[in-house]
């Protein structure tokens, strides 16, 4: 039984199990302030809860001195994670850290474990050319995404503030520098492994693997074969994640391996997109010129990822080269049937459906087919399908009138309405089903693009403010805020993002 508790800046228990693996795993580094005044923008109670850390604090002047590394925790003991990865498809011997470092972890009341991380916090030993610095716009948009992913029951890092400053930080052009406190249970990757694999250090691979099994994965930690199982284990969840982000449009825009998540959880939200014009092809990074990692690419890109992951743990496979191999290659099988079966629940559940049948797929591959060639909007399109009619055809024209092809969208929805009738549902009890799986709103870049100006230009945070409390309830009718759930303006058709966003 753990004790309830509201913990100060103060009294917040901190260690770093981390630490422990030894000095091969990370770099000792303390954040660099900023060297102006830093100022707390947003801080997320709820996140603060994950911590039991009492949300009246924030006011406090030494939470933004202290989530802006210019106070340390008392028993903090801050370190930069050495990794590598594959980057577009090429493997890059050393990355790391290169702008974050962790604080420390604490442990919450219900025993749970959550690394305390700051993005922006100064150059590292791994920040290569880079100058370790965030800017205001990229820490606006991770808060929000992170925070709008955890609302749509998405796995994610989460985030628990941002601090800006007056600090010119220099990209395409000069903008203020911000950090963003990000939270965790582990920011270990398969580019964590990677590393290791590629120096032949095997003794560090076991070291690592052991410390995430026993942390993360302790059902395993007693099984005779609990890397091989480990690895299924995080192939499941890599496949439940990217299937999660089909369903609702999310695009992660670099889908490297050290971006992705040894917990199965979304992580390094960069130049991020929901697609709004139904589009497979969606391209949401602007420098990825050749859409390796454009929406449709993503499963794909995941089966590759792990890949790279089980390569870099086949000594821990088997002492046999080809058993290793073996083992890998009989788990890896595996993920296509894992992520077309995670994928087709999600879009049953788009769909009201119930029952499995095998016209499913079909009905919901000419749908999307439909929507591509009319260019519809994915998440206007599910959330007003939560209101069709299978009694009277002519109560549908709200969501017809989104087709060009409208006589197409008429044979569609007669065989929609046939396989409803199949299961005999319900149009009131599918509709309230259908509206807690299908968004109302979702973080378009244009909102964000709002958020960033107003941050920028005037040190106006209300629409982060408004935004952040919109995203919490993503499903939930708000007509104060139905503003949010219309199309785009025309406008932001010409957001650019890319991996410094």
């Amino acid at each position: 039984m753990y004790k309830t508790m509201k913990h100060t800046l103060s009294t917040l228990p901190m260690s770093n199990s981390f630490t422990a693996l030894g000095e091969a795993f990370f770099s000792r580094v303390k954040p660099t302030p900023f060297q102006t005044q830093a100022e707390l923008i947003h801080f997320n109670r709820h996140a603060a809860s994950l911590l039991d850390l009492d949300p009246t604090l924030y006011p406090d002047s030494d939470f933004a001195d202290i989530f802006s590394g210019k106070q340390l925790f008392t028993e903090a003991d801050p370190v930069s994670m050495l990794y590598a990865g594959h980057q577009f498809g090429h493997y890059v011997q050393q990355l790391g850290d290169g702008r974050a470092i962790i604080l420390g972890e604490t442990t919450n009341n219900q025993g749970e474990k959550w690394e305390m991380q700051l993005k922006g916090s100064g150059l590292t030993p791994y920040s290569r050319d880079g100058d370790g610095r965030a800017v205001l716009r990229s820490t606006i948009r991770e808060y929000l995404c992170s925070e709008a992913m955890h609302a749509l029951g998405i796995p994610t890092t989460r985030a628990l503030c941002i601090v800006g400053s007056d600090d010119e930080v220099y990209r395409e052009r000069i903008e203020p520098g911000a950090m963003l406190t990000r939270l965790a249970p582990s920011h270990v990757r398969f580019g964590s492994f990677e590393v290791f694999y590629y120096r032949n250090q095997f003794d560090h691979i076991r070291t690592l693997a052991d410390y995430v099994i026993e942390h993360h994965y302790p059902e395993l930690a007693n099984q005779q074969d609990r890397y091989a199982a480990w690895l299924e284990t995080v192939i499941e969840r890599t496949a439940s994640l990217i299937a999660q982000w089909q369903a609702v449009g999310f695009s992660h825009g670099v889908m490297n391996s050290d971006n992705m998540s040894i917990l199965g959880l979304t992580i390094d939200y960069g130049p991020y997109g929901f697609m709004e014009a139904y589009d497979p092809g969606y391209i949401c990074n602007h420098s990825d010129h050749h859409g390796r990692y454009a929406y449709d690419q993503q499963p794909n890109i995941g089966l590759f990822n792990l890949t790279c992951f089980a390569q870099a743990i086949l000594p821990l496979l088997s002492e046999e080269p080809e058993e290793a191999a073996e083992i890998a290659k009989a788990k890896l099988e595996q993920y296509q049937h894992l992520y077309i079966s995670h994928y087709a629940t999600q879009m049953r559940m788009k769909l009201g459906l119930k029952e499995i049948m095998d016209q499913d797929q079909t009905l919901v591959d000419d749908l999307l087919i439909l929507m591509a060639e009319d260019k519809v909007d994915f998440t206007i399109l599910f959330r007003r399908l939560c209101d069709f009619s299978s009694v009277d055809s002519t109560r549908n024209t709200f969501i017809r009138d989104l087709f060009l092809q409208r006589e197409a969208f008429d044979r569609w929805a007669e065989r929609y309405r046939n396989r409803l009738s199949e299961e005999r549902s319900d149009d009131r009890e599918r509709s309230k089903h259908m509206k807690q799986t299908n968004p109302k709103y979702i973080l378009r870049n244009y909102m964000v693009e709002i958020a960033i100006r107003k941050a920028e230009d005037e040190k106006d945070y209300s629409e982060i403010d408004q935004l952040f409390s919109l995203l919490q309830s993503p499903f939930d009718e708000q007509p104060e805020l139905e503003h949010y759930a219309g199309f785009p303006p025309e406008w932001a058709g010409n957001i650019s993002v890319n991996c410094s966003s």
